[in-house]
């Protein structure tokens, strides 16, 4: 099956709707998805082995969320510079490096990016009092307090377990 035709039919700062017409199927149905920038998710701990979290206000669900450190690629900044640039910006925190965990998809039947997913250890405060982006609340908490939050569905964002799970199965939680 091939993409015979692509019309962008909605156009935000955000995303872009696009349609896709197949080769085989209706011609006159087409597909449509969102393209949208590439997105960043950082797991990092501190030097005590706490794990960084953000809670913030979303909008689309109307209530505070409790997510990890992330954030949408700028234009011409490579993933590795996004988790460390969002790291600082929500977090105070910074990393000397980071590691990739894995590149995934965050949904095939709708969505056109990618989630990178990257491990920082040993993070440390970048200035004694960093100013964070308005309106994220800096949570640091045990790595027994996140699976405690996961299992109660407090920290319930589906494109932040899989980095969760990737730390977990690569052995950096």
């Amino acid at each position: 099956m091939d993409i015979i035709e692509r019309n962008k039919v909605f156009s935000t700062p955000w995303f872009d709707v696009v349609a896709k017409t197949l080769s085989e199927g209706n011609p006159n149905a087409p597909y449509y998805s969102l393209e949208l920038s590439d997105y960043v998710s950082v797991v990092a701990l501190t030097q005590q082995q706490e794990v960084l979290l953000v809670r913030q206000y979303r909008p689309t669900v109307e209530r505070y969320t409790l997510e990890l450190p992330s954030g949408l690629l700028e234009a011409g900044e490579s993933p590795e510079d996004t988790a460390k640039r969002e790291l600082v910006e929500e977090t105070g925190y910074q990393a000397s490096t980071v590691e990739l965990l894995g590149c995934l998809i965050p949904d095939t039947g709708r969505l056109s990016n990618q989630l990178w997913c990257y491990f920082a250890s040993n993070v440390t405060l970048s200035s004694p009092n960093p100013v964070l982006e308005p309106g994220i609340e800096l949570v640091v908490c045990s790595q027994e307090d996140l699976v405690k939050y996961i299992l109660q569905q407090q920290f319930d964002h589906a494109l932040h377990l899989a980095p969760i799970l990737l730390a977990m199965l690569k052995g950096r939680l």
